[in-house]
């Protein structure tokens, strides 16, 4: 991944809003990388603490929750329930509600 790609994925991640949620695919796609959507995944995992990015607000392409019970799922959910947005039981977010456009 080149250093450019890497900034223009920061800012995008640091841009999306509270209150906001979006997919791998969509900031990747929007950085200009189609298919790039583990692209997202590895920075997130490298970087999300130390550049406090706010990984949280991203899910998979069906709206779901990423990590798994006991590794982090339940954090993930906190985050975004203070934030206000709904998590449904089986774990999913309503894109259409809470998608950032």
């Amino acid at each position: 991944m080149a250093c450019e790609e890497t900034l223009t994925m920061e800012s995008l991640l640091k841009s999306i809003p509270p209150g906001k949620v979006t997919t791998y695919g969509a900031i990747a796609e929007r950085a200009g990388l189609r298919n790039g959507a583990r692209q997202v995944v590895r920075l997130l995992h490298a970087r999300a603490e130390k550049e406090n990015l706010p990984w949280h607000r991203v899910l998979r392409k069906d709206g779901s929750l990423a990590l798994l019970e006991g590794g982090g799922r339940e954090l993930q959910q906190a985050l975004l329930e203070g934030e206000g947005i709904a998590v449904s039981k089986s774990g999913k977010v309503d894109l259409d509600r809470y998608g950032w456009k």
